[in-house]
């Protein structure tokens, strides 16, 4: 039996069932929706991912798959996709690195959670940040009580930097 015969017919390793400009398209607006719907859910590190956030994130690529790829499993379409996210991605990273405005669109502003050992619970409760959230980040500079802190301070990037007041940190 050859090869031809498993195939559908008309499917190829290398021939679209879309155009190309389709595929591109596809890509640009799943990848701003993920973002938009992404950057509305708050700012975590990969490695600070709760298993659910993990999770979610498995499931939102599986998703969006057909959403971009039309049904069409081609090497071609892949190698679209995945030139048209990459660049997408180049992209963002190049606007916000050259312009504030787009950073402070894109990635948000820093938020500041501890002020003279002051809790603002308010933005923790904003940016869904436990207590023991929280007091990891201030026990890893050496912190054992939040009214040694300074200042600690949810970064765009999802980390929380503790500054201990002068002479708290062992």
């Amino acid at each position: 039996m050859t090869l031809a015969l498993l195939l559908p017919v008309g499917a190829s390793m290398w021939g679209l069932a879309q155009p190309w400009w389709e595929f591109v398209l596809r890509g640009l607006l799943v990848y701003g929706f993920l973002l938009i719907t992404l950057r509305l859910t708050g700012k975590r590190q990969v490695g600070q991912l709760a298993p659910f956030d993990l999770v979610l994130l498995l499931v939102l690529s599986n998703a969006v798959q057909n959403s971009m790829n039309a049904g069409d499993n081609s090497v071609g379409a892949g190698f679209i996709l995945v030139a048209t996210l990459l660049a997408v991605n180049g992209l963002l990273s190049w606007l916000t690195w050259r312009s504030k405005r787009a950073e402070n669109l894109l990635e948000g502003r820093p938020q500041i959670l501890v002020h003279h050992g002051v809790v603002d619970e308010a933005m923790l409760a904003s940016e869904r940040i436990t207590h023991h959230e929280l007091m990891a980040a201030a026990r890893q500079v050496g912190v054992s009580d939040l009214a040694q802190v300074n200042v600690a301070i949810l970064e765009t990037n999802g980390r929380i930097n503790v500054i201990p007041k002068n002479g708290s940190a062992s």
